[in-house]
């Protein structure tokens, strides 16, 4: 059944021509076992890899089974199936999409197969399946035993795997085992920029470029598997970051909180006027160096006196404080939420923030965020596992920031 809006197709560039043609035959690459595109964002891989992976099974093959795979279902169906549906109902092919507990597209006498690779149990799903084919969407992000159990499934005579994502670290298991054995395993490896996506106009790659820094940077828009090293927050700048005036009144205010026992406890509060977000104040207790660490109860006093006459419209805590959210909510303190704590995806936002001059810092007010901030650095010893992660070492308002950031602000960042 056709209900999606109609894919409006643009010119393909040359690179997005061979994801669509590389397993005709007569193509040097026909009797390849799958592809795998990486590169840049907002690059064009995507929407070539799923014309031509809707093309090439509905060409090659009838009734049979189909992977296709996202980090999560919410991920495949914002970043596969709304642009898979509109490109169907472009070429007037219909589809019927079962959202049962058995999620599936029925597409002429194929059937495609839904799945999350969210953790390493998810490859349990796939145990007994026999399939023509899969597509993995933003495959670095799934576990490794997802992907291995997802490759083993297809062993349908003719069965090909497509494969995309952005870069990693350089050490990551896909890097490794697979783009760097290629040739080996017989997959046809395509590397994508932006450039290669002759739908995106200058201004529009000019303004991703603007965007991103350092690692994302590398990684996002040239494309690098590069390893994450140094500082974090590579674009920090206290001339340009840093400000000694407030504005006179705030549209908003947002709390951010990072909890610890034996460790510091940290409130950050952001203050929004039109676009611009400033970190206006901070509470930093160190139970470490008083000796004495403060109860729930105290904690919650700590922070009603501290938002007094500047109350969050939300207040995010990190989501591992179960018993201070509800000491909170105990005493009436209203907005409280948990915290986005996706810890990567955090750290892109609140540096997308920074180098785009929408978050400064009212430094007067701020200065273990200050001290901080110069020395969050990537973990060496997590880099060398194929892990990007910080150190956790004097990382609580760094926390408490990418909390407010990442879980208020990611859409605007």
């Amino acid at each position: 059944m056709r209900r999606a809006a109609v894919f409006r197709f643009k010119p393909f560039s040359v690179k997005q021509k061979k994801v669509l043609t590389w397993w005709l035959e007569g193509s040097p690459y026909a009797d390849y076992d799958g592809i795998i595109c990486d590169g840049s964002i907002r690059s064009g891989k995507t929407i070539a890899m799923i014309d031509g992976f809707l093309t090439w099974s509905l060409a090659t093959f009838e009734n049979e089974r189909f992977i296709l795979a996202g980090k999560s279902m919410g991920a495949l169906k914002r970043n596969v199936l709304t642009p898979m549906f509109e490109i169907l109902a472009a070429k007037g092919i219909d589809y019927t999409y079962i959202r049962s507990e058995d999620p599936r597209i029925e597409i002429g006498s194929n059937t495609y197969y839904l799945f999350g690779a969210v953790h390493d149990k998810s490859q349990d799903v796939l145990q007994g399946m026999t399939a023509a084919g899969c597509y993995a969407d933003e495959v670095a992000l799934f576990p490794q035993s997802f992907v291995e159990q997802m490759i083993a499934r297809c062993s349908v005579e003719g069965s090909k795997i497509w494969m995309n994502c952005n870069p990693d670290s350089p050490y990551h298991y896909f890097k490794t085992e697979y783009l760097e054995k290629a040739v080996e395993k017989r997959l046809l490896h395509l590397h994508f920029t932006l450039d290669d996506n002759l739908a995106l106009p200058d201004r529009i790659k000019e303004r991703y470029k603007r965007m991103y820094t350092g690692l994302w940077y590398k990684r996002f828009i040239l494309g690098l598997w590069v390893m994450a090293e140094g500082v974090i927050y590579d674009c920090w700048d206290e001339a340009s970051m840093i400000v000694d005036q407030l504005p006179e009144r705030f549209d908003r205010y947002y709390l951010g909180v990072d909890y610890g026992t034996g460790n510091p406890t940290v409130f950050l509060l952001f203050g929004q006027a039109g676009k611009q977000i400033y970190l206006v104040d901070e509470y930093y207790y160190d139970s470490r160096k008083t000796t004495r660490q403060k109860t729930d109860a105290e904690y919650s006093r700590d922070l009603q006196e501290f938002i007094k006459g500047r109350y969050p419209q939300r207040i995010v805590i990190d989501p591992s404080a179960a018993s201070f959210k509800l000491q909170l909510r105990r005493d009436g303190v209203q907005g409280v939420v948990e915290a986005d704590n996706s810890v990567l995806d955090g750290i892109r936002t609140t540096a997308t923030l920074l180098s785009g001059g929408r978050l400064l810092v009212y430094g007067r007010r701020c200065p273990n965020f200050r001290k901080e901030i110069t020395g969050y650095v990537w973990d060496p010893k997590k880099q060398k596992e194929g892990l990007d992660a910080p150190l956790k070492l004097d990382d609580h308002c760094m926390d408490a920031a990418r909390y407010v950031s990442h879980t208020v602000f990611s859409r605007a960042a």
